[in-house]
């Protein structure tokens, strides 16, 4: 059983930027990959970021577009997503899942979720 708990949400102007922490517990996260997705008000949950076990590949959604930038400490059994230049429609719940099978950029093929973090974003 893997415990994932996310953190560093909060609100921010447009603009802004925050940095959002992963913590896992339980199972090998060092062999995981690891996604983070986010669900917006009335939104479905959707694919943001994602990085491989040893964290040399990185795969992003379009829409992140340069903003975005996913990292991870296998010592510290953490992954990051730094966000930059936020706009009011990043706005939503931040959540981060063991990838186990199939696309990454799929939620289907996540095991284990955290509770989520929220990002509100003014303008």
């Amino acid at each position: 059983q893997v415990q994932l708990v996310e953190s560093g949400g909060g609100l921010v102007q447009a603009g802004g930027s925050l940095t959002l922490s992963c913590a896992a517990s339980g199972g090998t996260f060092s062999s995981y990959t690891m996604g983070w997705f986010r669900q917006g008000p009335g939104k479905e949950r959707e694919f943001v970021a994602a990085i491989n076990w040893i964290g040399n590949t990185r795969n992003y959604a379009d829409f992140v577009k340069g903003r975005f930038t996913i990292s991870r400490d296998n010592a510290k059994n953490t992954v990051y997503l730094r966000l930059n230049s936020l706009k009011p429609e990043d706005t939503a719940v931040y959540y981060c899942g063991v990838h186990y099978s199939g696309a990454y950029v799929d939620s289907v093929g996540y095991r284990y979720w955290g509770q989520g973090t929220q990002v509100t974003v003014s303008s």
